[in-house]
């Protein structure tokens, strides 16, 4: 079995919910090193704050100054020296707007102006409703991706192709709905 197979396999039995969020944290991690470690450097994992009042789930460092890679260009265009990723393993409850405004408030000046969210499922209107409040007034773009999104870019990677351009494609997609 391939490494993308077994990675899929787990992604797809990892239960939702309270009973799965720390299979689904740690999966989830070692799926975003698989993928981008390098070019981005390894996560820190559970950062907080010096007065322990924020803890972010992932941050991948992004030391790509140049454009030749997406990372480049989303550190250009969005200051995302630090990749913020954020994991949402819910099962019956919806991740909302409150999901978002503390992703957001993770969102510091020298983090840049991108996190990315792993939802378990889709969050709901009111999530989507409030990122677009958030870009609105902060320029900070806060992307959902799924279980599905990740499975796709792990076939990507099978391919030989970049998975950061799926992660481009979906700020592209944002701003396009964007309202």
């Amino acid at each position: 079995m391939s490494r993308v197979t077994d990675l899929v396999n787990r992604l797809e039995n990892c239960p939702a919910g309270e009973k799965g969020w720390r299979e689904f944290e740690d999966l989830c991690v070692e799926i975003l090193e698989f993928l981008f470690v390098p070019p981005l450097v390894r996560p820190i994992i559970q950062p907080r704050t010096y007065s322990g009042t924020n803890r972010r789930d992932a941050v991948f460092p992004n030391r790509n100054f140049d454009e030749k890679h997406g990372w480049g260009l989303l550190l250009r265009e969005l200051e995302a020296r630090m990749i913020l990723f954020e994991f949402k393993n819910y099962g019956t409850t919806n991740v909302g707007n409150e999901e978002v405004i503390q992703t957001n408030n993770y969102l510091t000046e020298p983090m840049g102006r991108l996190a990315i969210m792993v939802c378990s499922k889709l969050p709901n209107n009111s999530a989507h409703i409030q990122r677009n409040t958030i870009y609105s007034r902060h320029r900070k773009i806060i992307l959902f991706m799924t279980k599905e999104h990740f499975k796709e870019m792990l076939f990507i990677k099978e391919r030989g192709e970049d998975p950061c351009d799926l992660i481009v494609d979906l700020v592209e997609r944002f701003y396009l709905q964007h309202e």
